[in-house]
């Protein structure tokens, strides 16, 4: 399984459900500026449950996007070594976005999210309707640029990837279905076009 890894910018996000971690197989990276010297005892907790899983890194000078370009030299070298897995980065700083568009062009799966429960593996995991799951396949989707699957079965595997738990082959096909009937794709003798855009 591709891993999973999560880059906090804590000078602009204190997450207060990293909980949520707990059940998937994701490393985190919690990116503290030189001048915050507290953390919360909840954060603490959960970070300290997650193990070996969640790492603290505090940058050590200050100045303008500081701790934003230590998010990126890490991810530069994440992304170096595993070139399969898959990048979130927690910041409402949507200066990050340029080098998410750039990095997907080069087949990179990074997404930017303001929160971590907006992760769609995440999501989808508590989703309950059909309509939510195809939500977060087409946000999922639309992250993957230029990398997304061309073969139908490929975007099997890619919708079953999202989810916690291994998906039938019967609700695979039918969640494929109602993409192709909302015209979010369209299939073509085991091939995938999209239109990610439409709605």
């Amino acid at each position: 399984m591709n891993t999973n890894y999560v880059l906090v910018d804590f000078e602009n996000v204190q997450p207060a459900n990293l909980e949520v971690l707990a059940q998937h197989p994701f490393k985190i990276f919690i990116f503290v500026g030189a001048n915050q010297t507290k953390v919360s005892f909840e954060l603490a907790q959960a970070m300290q449950a997650l193990g070996s899983n969640a790492q603290y890194i505090k940058i050590s000078g200050n100045g303008h996007n500081a701790l934003d370009f230590h998010i990126a030299s890490y991810l530069g070298e994440l992304a170096s070594k595993e070139p399969d897995a898959y990048f979130h980065v927690i910041s409402k700083d949507k200066g990050f976005d340029p080098l998410m568009a750039h990095l997907q062009l080069r087949n990179i799966k990074v997404q930017r999210f303001d929160d971590l429960g907006n992760i769609p593996i995440l999501r989808v995991a508590n989703s309950t309707s059909r309509d939510e799951k195809v939500r977060a396949i087409v946000k999922k989707l639309i992250g993957m640029g230029q990398s997304r699957p061309r073969k139908e079965k490929t975007l099997q595997n890619t919708i079953n990837a999202l989810f916690t738990s291994k998906l039938p082959t019967e609700e695979l096909q039918e969640l494929v279905a109602e993409l192709d009937r909302k015209k979010y794709i369209e299939l073509n003798e085991g091939k995938v076009a999209y239109s990610l855009q439409r709605k």
